[in-house]
Formats: structure tokens, C-alpha cells, sequence
């Protein structure tokens, strides 16, 4: 073999082994994974998140029939201020079946009717009175209805409630007998004698505890007529276990009160004479047609048999 063949083998050989060496280094030099950092977020943050979404939702009370405001407060022991200021309710009286009212503080008032309203900046006291009618109500002669809540149960607040300006509750300022000006106990407002309202039979007497006046037995349609003069200060049917009742002020110290009615024939704001056909005698909230008779001296039921006259 000549020199110049030989020469050309080598130098291929010397070629051969460059490209091997390059290809060997390429394959031990390693490459770096890629990174993915999949470790969950801690659950501390997931914890302080939740925490603070709950701590932002006040608990509600949606409300159901027979509820009232007053009711509401004491369930969830707050007060009725609290409860208007945390709803902006701007008349405690109109709470409907169904809706939802926050009974906790929150850094929102909850939503009226669909939309979010502000709370009240000042906390004035609350008086829970029945509301005058509106719509159709107001065609049945304008009569005072129950709130929209439903039926306050009978208390001597709410019966204050009903007419603040003529009865009020036992142990208020308003309540101290007042000194010898009041009238005899055997006499109407202007020294004249009370009337029986019906005619029927006394089947219920007098117990401060258990019945704070007298039940006179009757037919549905009887007539029920006012025991003496005055001017009607509640018409409508918003105290729990009182039916359709009639109150009527007499003086600063006496007020009248007729429960039970089928028919109330008077409205609040109408005066009314001694004798006066004011309703017709019912079974509203009673297990029998009759009229329920109270007399209040300043608040205070007093025995309606000492200020009748005799049968």
C-alpha cells in the first residue's frame, strides 16, 4: 500500500474518533429537570379566609306567621332597637311573612324587599302599634288592622301600646293614682252611671290575674253599646286573644274596653255617646259568642261589677 493511501486511512480514523468523543461528552453532560411546585397552600390561610367570610354574615331569622318584632328580640335576647338599627327598618310595624332579618351585628344591614337599606342613624324607642290600613283595609271603613308581623300576645305593654296616649302600663309614672279629683267609683265620667254594654248573662267575673274584666253571654249580631261617653282610641282586632276590640277614653283616668265583636261599628278617632251602639257581640277569639268588658282606671283594670249598677 502506498504512503498517501495509508495517510488518508489515518486521517479518516482521526476524524472518526473526534465525532465519538464530541457525541460521548454531549450524552454525559446531564440536563436539569423542569420544576413545578405542587405543594398545597397552607391550610392556616384557607382556615383565616373561611373564618372571615363567617365572621362577616350575621345569623338572620326569617320571619314565619304569628311572628312580631318584640317576639323576634327576645328570641335571639336582643332588643327591638337592635333589631331596627340592623335592618334600617324604618317602621318596626311592617315585617312580613317571609322575610329575612338579621338578628345579629354585621357590617351590613340585611336586604328589605330586595334591596339594601341603610340603617337608622339614631335609635329612637319603638313603638309597636297596629298599623292603619291601606288597599282594600281601607274600604272596610278604615279600621285599624293588626301588624303585618301578626297579633301582639297580650301584655301590659302591649295594651299601653295600643292607645299610648290613653292606657297606661301598671308601675309607669302615668299609672300613680291621681289625688281627689278622679271620679267616685260608682260613677261614669261626668258624675253620671256606667252602662252594662250588653244585656245577657255575667258568665266570667273579675280576677286581676286570670280576667281583667267581666264576660257577658250574648248572640252573634247582639248590640254592644258604650258604658259611657268618650272618644274611641283603638278599633281592630291586633291584641292576641281579644278578637275585634273597641277601646274608647273617657277621661285622663278611665278607658273602656269591648272585645270580641263580629263587627266593629266605630274607628279610632270617632266620638262616641253614652249609650251608643259601637259594635255587634261576636266569638273572635272566644269559645262562645260574647263581649269581653273592661274598665281601666289609669292603666289598671279595675272589677267592672263595683261600677255597674245593680241588676
Amino acid at each position: 500500500m502506498s504512503d498517501s493511501v495509508k495517510l488518508g486511512h489515518v486521517c479518516r480514523w482521526l476524524a472518526l474518533c473526534g465525532v465519538v468523543a464530541v457525541l460521548s461528552g454531549c450524552a454525559a453532560t446531564p440536563r436539569p429537570a423542569p420544576v413545578r411546585d405542587s405543594t398545597p397552600p397552607p391550610p392556616a390561610a384557607e382556615s383565616a379566609a373561611t373564618a372571615s367570610a363567617s365572621k362577616a354574615e350575621a345569623p338572620s331569622h326569617t320571619v314565619r306567621p304569628g311572628d312580631t318584632l318584640l317576639g323576634i328580640a327576645r328570641q335571639y335576647g336582643v332588643t327591638t332597637k337592635d333589631l331596627v338599627t340592623w335592618n334600617g327598618l324604618t317602621d318596626p310595624n311592617q315585617i312580613h311573612v317571609g322575610q329575612t332579618l338579621r338578628v345579629g351585628p354585621g357590617s351590613t344591614p340585611a336586604a328589605t324587599n330586595g334591596t339594601v337599606v341603610q340603617p337608622i342613624a339614631t335609635t329612637q324607642p319603638v313603638d309597636i302599634q297596629p298599623v292603619k290600613p291601606s288597599g282594600d283595609a281601607a274600604t272596610a271603613g278604615g279600621l285599624k288592622q293588626e301588624p303585618r308581623g301578626g297579633k301582639q300576645p297580650y301584655s301590659d305593654e302591649a295594651w299601653a301600646l295600643l292607645s299610648p296616649r290613653g292606657a297606661t302600663a301598671p308601675g309607669s309614672a302615668a299609672a300613680v293614682p291621681a289625688p281627689a279629683t278622679a271620679p267616685e267609683p260608682d260613677k261614669a265620667p261626668g258624675n253620671t252611671a256606667w252602662l252594662w254594654p250588653a244585656s245577657g248573662q255575667v258568665i266570667g267575673t273579675f280576677d286581676e290575674g286570670t280576667n281583667k274584666g267581666v264576660d257577658i253571654a250574648g248572640k252573634l249580631g247582639d248590640p254592644v253599646i258604650a258604658s259611657a261617653g268618650g272618644k274611641v282610641v283603638y278599633s281592630g282586632s291586633g291584641l292576641r286573644g281579644y278578637g275585634k276590640l273597641v277601646i274608647i277614653k273617657h277621661d285622663a283616668n278611665y278607658l273602656t274596653a269591648y272585645a270580641h265583636n263580629q263587627q266593629l261599628l266605630v274607628k279610632e278617632g270617632d266620638s262616641v255617646s253614652k249609650g251608643q251602639k259601637i259594635a255587634e257581640l261576636g266569638s273572635t277569639d272566644a269559645d262562645r259568642p260574647k263581649v269581653h268588658f273592661e274598665i281601666r282606671k289609669q292603666g289598671r283594670p279595675v272589677d267592672p261589677l263595683k261600677y255597674l249598677p245593680a241588676r
